[in-house]
């Protein structure tokens, strides 16, 4: 099947528009039932009343897992903040909204965040033995009340189409502490730039009523994991450094 030029590449699938539909077809790398994962949890998000694009198919094509789902129309916040940056905090406010009520959902049935961070730090390269037993000492003591999570919360897993914000891309989603998924979000933004930072920072605490001394307290365990996904834009030695901070 020839789908075209995708209209949007990662690092575990590219992304096609084809009949109205989108296609994504993941990477030959990935384990053989990527698609299947990430299509239940996305599922899942679409079952809790969330603004998520239904999921139509999980299929192959020319031998390789595809996920086909509803087409969304519209532009990403990044994109919409891009060509509109004096309008970054009213954008930046747009999403932290949309995030809060997902953190309102208590979580059941999809991965247990705890679980997805201690693979994630065991597989980490550039870490000590010490520095992990020290990683997962930390993320045992950690308590908190299963949340839903979207687990790559940013501007560009946003659409905004008419009046409405759908959210995409759940791969990384599971049940955990919400305060680890907004340092999450602050770690990919701050990569960025600062300011927007510390301008989301800003939002979700006084939106929310957490303060950041409490969200800081995952930047070692969030860190470490994000050194498992060996990202080509990540610098290693940023993470590393607040991995340090254990």
């Amino acid at each position: 099947m020839n789908l075209g030029t995708p209209t949007a590449t990662g690092n575990t699938a590219n992304v096609y528009l084809y009949e109205k539909k989108i296609y994504k077809v993941f990477n030959d790398s990935l384990p053989a039932y990527e698609s299947i994962k990430e299509a239940k949890k996305q599922q899942y998000a679409h079952s809790c009343g969330l603004p998520v694009p239904e999921i139509f198919h999980v299929t192959k094509t020319d031998g390789k897992q595809v996920i086909i789902m509803e087409h969304i129309k519209g532009r990403t916040l990044g994109d919409l903040l891009t060509d509109n940056m004096e309008k970054a905090e009213y954008y930046m406010n747009m999403s932290v909204e949309v995030q809060m009520k997902i953190h309102q959902i208590t979580a059941h049935s999809i991965e247990p965040m705890s679980e997805k961070l201690r693979r994630q730090i065991e597989s980490a390269p550039d870490l000590e033995d010490g520095v992990k037993t020290r990683l997962l000492k930390k993320l045992d003591s950690m308590t908190f009340e299963k949340k839903l999570c979207h687990g790559d919360f940013h501007l560009y897993n946003l659409i905004l189409s008419e009046n409405n914000v759908t959210i995409i891309d759940w791969v990384d989603s599971s049940a955990g502490d919400r305060r680890a998924d907004v340092y999450r979000s602050y770690l990919l933004y701050s990569r960025v730039s600062e300011d927007l930072a510390d301008m989301y920072m800003r939002l979700y605490c006084e939106k929310s009523g957490l303060c950041k001394d409490e969200i800081f307290q995952w930047a070692p365990i969030i860190a470490a994991a994000r050194l498992s996904e060996r990202v080509s834009s990540e610098d290693p030695k940023r993470l590393l450094e607040i991995v340090q901070q254990i």
